[in-house]
Parts: structure tokens; sequence; C-alpha cells
């Protein structure tokens, strides 16, 4: 799955230097044929104008595939996986997960599970502002044991209690939320 716009944006790029592709999904295009390293170039530098990038080296595709599964996890499985998150992406990438762990730890400077935390308070985030669903909702989406394993993560992350953190926001002129600064004691 990817979003409607990237895809139409990605579409755009590839019929602009007359490229077919046989399928488009997240962080990855299949062209029908084999192009010039010259038109990998030319390729490479729409898709920077984007903010997007060609992955050449193994250990990045491997990461950008990681990066790609969790994503796909966190922001489009409607149901909590039924198996552990290290068993899910070993069998995806067909590599030994410690294998998988160590080059997203070289290459991000973190390890696999503080990424997800982290992606996973981000939509967590996005759900408060959107008043998707109620904290209990939001902690079974999400995969939490409990509201409180929420709670304390969303707190450890972030600095504020989930429901600190909704009544915090506020919207600007432009219908934009932002956080209004708190005082934290260190």
């Amino acid at each position: 799955m990817i979003c409607q716009r990237c895809k139409i944006v990605v579409e755009n790029i590839l019929s602009s230097l007359e490229l077919e592709a046989e399928s488009i999904a997240i962080g990855e295009i299949v062209l029908k044929r084999k192009v010039s390293d010259g038109k990998l170039k030319e390729l490479d530098a729409a898709l920077k104008a984007v903010d997007l990038e060609l992955v050449y080296d193994k250990k990045n595709l491997i990461d950008q595939q990681i990066k790609n599964l969790i994503f796909e996890i966190i922001y489009y499985l409607d149901e909590p996986l039924s198996i552990k998150f290290s068993c899910f992406l070993s069998g995806k990438l067909n590599y030994n997960y410690n294998y998988l762990s160590k080059i997203f730890s070289e290459i991000n400077g973190i390890n696999i599970e503080r990424y997800i935390i982290l992606q996973k308070i981000e939509k967590v985030k996005s759900m408060l502002v959107s008043d998707e669903a109620v904290l209990s909702e939001i902690a079974f989406k999400m995969n939490y044991s409990s509201v409180s394993h929420l709670s304390n993560q969303f707190k450890k992350y972030t600095g504020l209690r989930a429901s600190d953190y909704k009544s915090s926001l506020r919207v600007n002129a432009n219908g934009i939320y932002r956080t209004m600064s708190h005082k934290m004691a260190v």
C-alpha cells in the first residue's frame, strides 16, 4: 500500500522520463524493462527533487524495507499483528532477525524496537489530534498490552501524558495544530 499522492508523483516522474512501472509500492518501483545508467541518474535526480531517492546499497535497501514494513504495520494494518514483530520481519524479508537488527542499528543509530515505539507514538499523536478514538481503543489498535503501557510510553517519549498532549494542542489561523510550549522540570 502507498499514499495515493506519492504514487501519482512517482507515476508522473516515470512518465516524464518515458519509463513504465510494472508496480509501485511503498519504497519500491519495479520497472517493466532495464534502463541505462544515464536514465537512472535522471530518475534519481527527479525523485530527489521531491524528497525521494533511489537506494542502491544492499544494507540501505534492507534498512528501507524494514522501515516500509514498520510503516505499513503502524499506519495501514487495521488489526494488531498476531505474531511477534521480529518473526514478521524475518518472514517477510527472509533474513535472520539478528542480522536485520544489526543492519538497522548500524544505519540508524537506534534499534528496531525503539524505532517502532517512536513511530507508534507519532501515530498515537495523530490519532489523538483527529479524535479518531479514545485512549483504550488507540491502545488496542496500536497493539499495546494496556492503556497504562501506552500512557507510560507516551509520557516517556513526549514528556507529556496523552491527555495533556491533546489539551496542549491549539489550531493556528491556517488550521494547523501546534503544541503549546511547556515548562518541564529537569
